[in-house]
Formats: structure tokens, sequence, C-alpha cells
């Protein structure tokens, strides 16, 4: 353990060394690396990096902006609040690379077109960030993430802030950029949607994910020859061979779902309310206690409303009358908002189970009144 620290930190010294005494030679090469996603969900969308490869000067280094530290103090506050600090790290094209190949994830080299004072300018740039104030930056999920630092040092190098600067196709939302990502991933796909409010339902102006970078630098050309040199598979992907789960499905919700309603009982209506409440007060607390722009405006708390909390505990009357007129309201204005959404098919299940159970709600209120009205008669 003592000798891998030992050669870590003089890998790391000679990056300093050599970037503070010596040019980079003319063979020297710089390439994007974009991986491909993982099995984890903080690898869901891949990953970018920067080679920086100099074999006249035994120079092979990896620059990665999407480090952080699970051990850190209330890692999972900090990261649902957004002030999980992400950071910079240099390790060895090998060491790097390592990950991918035992994952079996791609990874995609792209060489840049760079003129030998663009090169060593980044170089000492990365460095910079390396060693410095610059080491360490707040993550944000579309804004600032480790494509997005990339492409700001990028396009600090060639001397335009916005040479790189759109999504590779701005017809579309956030949302559905993103949709695609989660194709066999269910539960996930649920989870993002329904936690995610109206950021994500904007044009995707913004580059923010890695295959989008890869996208736009195929397509960039700077003072009449393209960007990017070449464009090599070093990792080839193993592709997984996903086969339908039951568990990891929409059928899998909507049974659940439906056996509740055919069973018909109040106990499991308001056990179900009361779930759907507590995700509302969820999505509202977390909107107010985030600073992620992506949780901000969630309408799904329409659907999921923290109104159904009190509805159970309420046994008729006008204030009942009433949670279940807004409780309706609510659905009608959620349902028009969500027939331009993708993730329409996702909540429909919920919407419609919410929908059963308050009109029986809404039933069972009024033959309460009735046989009221009976009783004083």
């Amino acid at each position: 353990m003592l000798k891998k620290t030992f050669l870590f930190l003089s890998f790391l010294f000679s990056i300093v060394a050599f970037s503070q005494m010596a040019p980079l030679s003319e063979n020297a090469k710089i390439s994007v690396l974009t991986c491909g996603n993982g099995e984890e969900l903080y690898t869901t969308f891949g990953h970018t990096a920067i080679r920086i490869q100099d074999v006249s000067n035994s120079l092979d280094v990896v620059f990665n902006y999407g480090m952080f530290d699970f051990s850190e103090g209330n890692f999972y506050l900090k990261f649902v609040k957004g002030d999980l600090k992400y950071y910079v790290a240099a390790s060895s094209y090998d060491q790097f690379l390592y990950e991918y190949q035992l994952e079996k994830r791609e990874v995609i080299e792209q060489k840049l077109n760079l003129s030998q004072q663009q090169k060593q300018n980044l170089l000492e740039l990365l460095t910079t960030s390396l060693y410095s104030e610059e080491k360490y930056y707040t993550y944000k999920f579309i804004d600032k993430n480790c494509t997005t630092m990339v492409v700001d040092k990028l396009n600090t190098v060639l001397g335009d802030t916005n040479q790189i600067k759109k999504s590779s196709n701005t017809d579309v939302t956030y949302r559905e950029t993103l949709y695609p990502y989660f194709e066999n991933y269910f539960w996930y796909k649920l989870g993002i949607n329904i936690i995610f409010g109206q950021r994500v339902d904007d044009r995707a102006t913004q580059l923010f994910l890695p295959i989008e970078l890869l996208n736009s630098l195929n397509k960039i050309s700077v003072d009449g020859k393209p960007l990017v040199a070449s464009n090599e598979t070093v990792v080839q992907a193993e592709q997984p061979k996903f086969t339908f789960n039951f568990f990891n499905s929409i059928y899998f919700i909507s049974s659940i779902l439906l056996v509740i309603i055919l069973i018909n009982k109040r106990f499991l209506f308001n056990i179900y309310l009361i779930i759907l409440g507590i995700l509302g007060v969820f999505f509202i607390w977390v909107g107010s206690y985030s600073l992620h722009k992506e949780l901000l405006l969630n309408y799904n708390a329409l659907l999921f409303n923290p109104i159904f909390l009190l509805i159970p505990f309420i046994k008729g009357g006008r204030i009942l009358k009433g949670l279940l007129l807004a409780s309706f309201g609510m659905l009608l204005v959620y349902l028009l908002m969500m027939l331009s959404k993708p993730h329409l098919n996702l909540v429909l299940p919920f919407m419609l189970t919410a929908i059963y159970i308050l009109v029986k709600k809404w039933i069972q209120q009024k033959s309460l009144l009735t046989s009221v009205k009976n009783d004083r008669t």
C-alpha cells in the first residue's frame, strides 16, 4: 500500500514538475475520452476526461473532473442539497483505463487538432486546476459536471468561450434527452422523472452529457480544419443482454395498484393516499431545500399531493368535500400538463388509481350526507 501511494505521489509530482519546467514536444497528443455508462446510478450517463500524451517526454496522464468522496460527512444530504464538492484528479492513462476494461464499458478516444501553444496552454490550465483552489467545484446535474468542466477548458484554449456550447439536438428537452438512458431501468426512470421539476422540460441548450460532447466535437471545425483528427474505440463495450424482468417494469407497479383497487378496502385506499401525500411533502421539501435547479417547481406534487395526507382522517362534511374537489382540480391540471411530457405513461397508473380512490371517497361522503339528512328528517 505504501509503495502504491509513493508511486502515485511521484506520478503527480512529475506532472507538476513537467508542466512548470518543460514544454510538450511536437509529438504530444491531446484527446477527449468519452466513457460508456455503467450499472450504478452515478455511471448511468457515462463520463468525460482529457488525456495528454507525450511519448517523447514519457508523459501519459488523464485529467478527470468526475471525482467525489463517498466517505464525506452527510454525503447524500449534500448531494440532494446541491453543495457537494466534486474535484479534478490526475492518473496515468493505464490506471484510468483499467476500471473501464474491467467493467467492459466502452471508451472512445477523440484526438484533437490543436496547435502546439494550445496543447501547452491546456496542460498548464489543467495542472493549475489540479493544484489550486480550482481543484474543487460544486456539482450541478446540468450546469456543472465532468463534461461541462471539460467543455470550459477546451473553450478556453480554443480562444472562444462559445466554441463548444450547444446540445447536439436543441429541438428536444432535457427530460427527453435523458429518457433513453433509462430504457432498461424502470425504477431509475420513475424516480428521476418524478423528482425532477420544470427545469428539465426546458429545451436542451446546455451541453452536459458525454455522448453529446463527443457528437459536438465531431461537428466542429477550427481555422478550416476539423477539430477532431481521429476517433478510436480503445475499449469495446460488452453489450448487456437485458431480459424482461417483471419486477423491473411498469407492469409490476401497475399490478400492485390494480390489486389495491380490486381488494377495494378503505384502509388500503387510505394507505395509498398517505404514501402519495408523503412523497408530495418530500418533493416540496427537496425543492425548497436543494440548490439544484432541476428539483425546483416540481409539478409532480399535483399527483403526489400533500393534501392526500388529510383526506383519510376526515370523515365527512364540507372540509372533506373541499379537499376532494381541490384534489380533482389539481389532478385535472396535472393531466393537461402531462399530455406533452414523455413520462406520462410512467405516472398514468398512479393517476388513475388516485382518481378511482377519490371518486370512491366522494361517493362515500355523498352517501353519508344523504343518510344524515334522512336522519334529521
